[in-house]
């Protein structure tokens, strides 16, 4: 009898586990779905730019990128957008985790390759607004280079026109890139004066060791650039993924799924 209490006690206590985990993923998902809070957060974001954009454009002296310190006065202007859940919705690749059971990176390439995530709301509009202006469109993405093809199929499809003599789509993986995108943006900053940037992790701002770091030491990063959110930067909210998560495990990707989960709620602050 003690041993069948252990069992059902072990039992119930991994159905819990179970439930909680799969409601954190579903909650994320449906919010980014469904919601009309993300939908209007969203258009709040590019409507956002679009009306500091001009006001930017005429003030030389300012560069959005952390990389770029001088000499870029006279540098025609660009914007750099992380692609994933800044310019590209990929919930429905989420909801497929979710249904299936399983975790990222299993199915990734897959859904790049179909070539059918819609726009983020609210992007076509900045994309369109800032290219009449004259501002050369950037995607700094870490989707690997194995999916560059189907991304940029998947950005043309949806009505973007890339420029035949630039490079514009840069890859993680592509001419050794890794995925810190600080060397990518220094790149951009050699013919480019950076004048915006758009993301939705910190590391689409920041250098790579202030964003793999800790939570506590993000957050400090953040605040330090407080003068640049909503002027230069601007962020979309991801609450599916992120640094911001994995700075809660301590980047301690392979460590079994439960004892993360137990992690993250030891990490919460109730007061």
């Amino acid at each position: 009898m003690k041993n069948f209490f252990k069992c059902f006690f072990l039992f119930f206590s991994a159905l819990i586990s179970a439930e909680i985990k799969e409601h954190q993923g579903i909650l994320a998902t449906l919010y980014v779905q469904d919601s009309a809070e993300y939908y209007a957060n969203s258009i709040n974001v590019y409507r956002s730019a679009i009306d500091k954009l001009p006001s930017v454009l005429a003030n030389n002296k300012i560069s959005a990128a952390i990389e770029q310190t001088e000499g870029f006065q006279d540098k025609p202007p660009a914007v750099i957008l992380d692609v994933d859940q800044t310019v590209l919705d990929n919930i429905a690749y989420q909801a497929r985790l979710i249904k299936t059971r399983t975790y990222y990176p299993e199915g990734w390439d897959a859904w790049c390759m179909e070539e059918q995530a819609d726009y983020i709301p609210g992007v076509k509009d900045f994309l369109d607004y800032a290219t009449e202006l004259g501002v050369v469109i950037f995607f700094v993405t870490n989707r690997t280079a194995n999916v560059e093809e189907a991304t940029k199929n998947n950005l043309e499809k949806l009505g973007f026109v890339f420029k035949e003599d630039k490079d514009q789509l840069l890859m993680k993986g592509e001419k050794g890139w890794g995925s810190n995108k600080n060397s990518r943006r220094a790149l951009i900053a050699e013919d480019y004066r950076v004048v915006m940037m758009f993301g939705d992790n910190l590391g689409d701002f920041v250098d790579g060791s202030d964003n793999k770091n800790s939570s506590d030491h993000r957050m400090t990063v953040t605040k330090n650039y407080k003068e640049m959110w909503g002027q230069y930067w601007f962020m979309l909210p991801n609450p599916n993924y992120g640094d911001w998560e994995n700075s809660v495990i301590d980047f301690k990707y392979s460590i079994p799924k439960e004892e993360q989960l137990q992690i993250k709620i030891d990490a919460l602050d109730t007061k």
